[in-house]
């Protein structure tokens, strides 16, 4: 399992949504922003994303949440990258299993905080 996003040649957005963390609505917006970032639509008009455009995904993430670049940075960013003007070090590092498995740590420590508590073992009937 070296590259958790190669398993299907076609994602769905809510697919992509789950691998990546992010809502359907950031994804439709970064595809307003960022020229990349272009999934196809299958027959049915749905946008469907490959593999590439997963990790590309990915790094736009990293580049906005982790290292706090603007959009128009992040944008200048990935057109250095594409240029081979940069390192592709924050896509490696992104994808690096100790990052991604970082990620479901906390995602999971994020879910046991915002799971509601069981009414009983807080010792206030009623209130959740």
């Amino acid at each position: 399992m070296s590259d958790p996003v190669a398993r299907k040649a076609y994602y769905s957005i809510g697919e992509v949504c789950e691998l990546t963390g992010l809502k359907p609505h950031v994804l439709r917006y970064w595809e307003t922003q960022f020229s990349v970032l272009n999934p196809t639509k299958n027959r049915s008009g749905n946008r469907v994303y490959q593999p590439p455009e997963i990790k590309l995904i990915l790094l736009v993430k990293h580049l906005l949440y982790e290292e706090k670049y603007t959009i128009e940075g992040a944008r200048r960013k990935l057109e250095r990258l594409r240029r081979g003007e940069g390192r592709h070090e924050p896509l490696e590092r992104v994808l690096q299993p100790e990052f991604l498995a970082g990620i479901k740590k906390d995602l999971s420590e994020l879910l046991e905080l915002l799971t509601p508590k069981d009414p009983a073992a807080s010792g206030r009937p009623g209130v959740p």
